[in-house]
């Protein structure tokens, strides 16, 4: 029942919004609000800290190494800023494929953490960055009432704050537990790669020399190598490469810009490799890619 009552509430929700097919920002909440009609083709995008909650319909998503499926009832968390490739598997004109992403505030689980019980063998689970889990219905009664919270102004702003903590908190409880403890366990193989996926973001155009990214968070080279691919389900080059291309996709479609500027500025120093390697990943190449975007 709270399942439908969640689903019919967001339905609504991108109806008034007038959004047929796609995602939608939801202001008043800061969620995404997603709808399709048919299965998708593959789409390369970047996750951040977030919790999605699929309510009708399935979707793959994963890293170059790793592929979950998510249905009906079922929820992802991530943990780190990751690029992915994911398509919508199960939808139709009868039951779109309906989810909706909730972001993670990492500041907010951090100040939270120390009043939770450490899950059982959390050091020894899946390191993999996407957690996959039937969703707990106080998790989906939390987000419901989040959010009713947000249609109006006074709720929205005494009530809202408070049901969105007690999401975060009900994920640290959760199923979800294991992978945001390894993350803000400190000194964890999981929080030592999320400082090294952040370093490798802030420095997006710079060339990673892995050993003095390995020796800044206090890791072997090899076993820095092992973990991040663990953690994030590929290698830190090509976890690189992929946000470069990513980056460059959002600034080709966002700006006017040179092919040739949007390349060197996030760290191509051949235009011609960089076409090659945009085509690769995306189908098409920069230049075709920037002539079918959706005009503003």
């Amino acid at each position: 029942m709270m399942s439908e009552n969640l689903l019919s509430h967001l339905t609504a929700l991108l109806d008034q919004a007038a959004v047929a097919e796609g995602a939608s920002h939801h202001a008043n909440s800061g969620t995404h609000l997603l709808r399709h009609h048919a299965p998708t083709e593959l789409n390369a995008t970047v996750y951040r800290p977030l919790l999605c909650l699929i309510l009708q319909g399935a979707k793959q998503v994963g890293s170059s190494t790793r592929t979950l499926t998510v249905g009906a009832g079922q929820s992802l968390i991530v943990s780190h800023t990751l690029p992915v490739v994911s398509r919508i598997t199960e939808a139709s004109t009868e039951a779109p494929y309906t989810a909706l992403v909730f972001p993670l505030d990492l500041d907010l689980l951090r100040s939270l953490a120390p009043s939770v019980s450490p899950a059982l063998n959390v050091q020894s689970a899946d390191p993999f960055s996407i957690c996959l889990c039937d969703t707990d219905p106080g998790l989906e009664d939390a987000l419901h009432r989040f959010f009713l919270q947000c249609e109006e102004g006074e709720t929205r702003q005494l009530l809202a704050p408070i049901t969105s903590r007690e999401i975060h908190a009900r994920v640290l409880i959760g199923e979800h537990a294991r992978v945001l403890q390894r993350l803000l366990w400190h000194e964890s193989s999981a929080s030592r790669i999320h400082l090294a996926t952040r370093d490798i973001q802030a420095n997006l155009s710079e060339t990673i020399v892995v050993g003095d990214l390995a020796a800044r968070i206090g890791m072997s080279n090899s076993a820095f190598f092992e973990q991040f691919k663990a953690v994030t389900g590929t290698s830190p080059l090509q976890y690189q490469k992929d946000l470069r291309l990513l980056k460059a996709r959002d600034d080709l479609r966002t700006s006017r810009a040179k092919i040739s500027e949007v390349a060197f500025a996030v760290g191509y120093e051949s235009s011609a490799q960089f076409s090659r390697e945009y085509a690769r990943k995306f189908g098409k190449s920069p230049r075709q890619d920037r002539e079918l975007a959706p005009a503003d």
